[in-house]
């Protein structure tokens, strides 16, 4: 007698073995570990218009310290999604740009977006 394999569905309408659904679930899993958190994506945001130094982003980011900005900088910076620049000028200036890595979340953002967007209506006109 052949066992069948137990399938578990992923998505509505879509049967999937359960090593597929996993395959799907862990890269999802991985991007939102490196994305997670208050601060990560608003400093992305940032960057996308443009260059720019650690006192602008603090300042177009309310509510952000300086030391969690930095973290952030750095975690953003250890995933090759941000460039830190230091330029040999007195005084050292330092500059932060988007990655061509890191350019590659255009796409997702503005998904992320558009998805927020028609969230927020629907909910507040209950």
């Amino acid at each position: 007698m052949v066992k069948e394999k137990k399938k578990e569905s992923c998505f509505k309408g879509e049967e999937l073995e359960h090593g597929k659904c996993m395959g799907m679930i862990m890269p999802v899993r991985d991007a939102l570990d490196i994305l997670s958190g208050k601060w990560k994506l608003p400093i992305i945001i940032s960057l996308t218009f443009g260059n720019k130094r650690f006192s602008q982003i603090a300042k177009e980011i309310p509510g952000i310290t300086d030391k969690m900005l930095s973290k952030e900088l750095r975690d953003l910076e250890m995933n090759e999604l941000v460039k830190r620049t230091v330029y040999d000028s007195v005084p050292v200036v330092v500059e932060y740009s988007m990655t061509a890595y890191g350019k590659s979340l255009n796409k997702v953002i503005e998904e992320l977006r558009k998805w927020g967007a028609q969230h927020r209506q629907r909910i507040m006109k209950k």
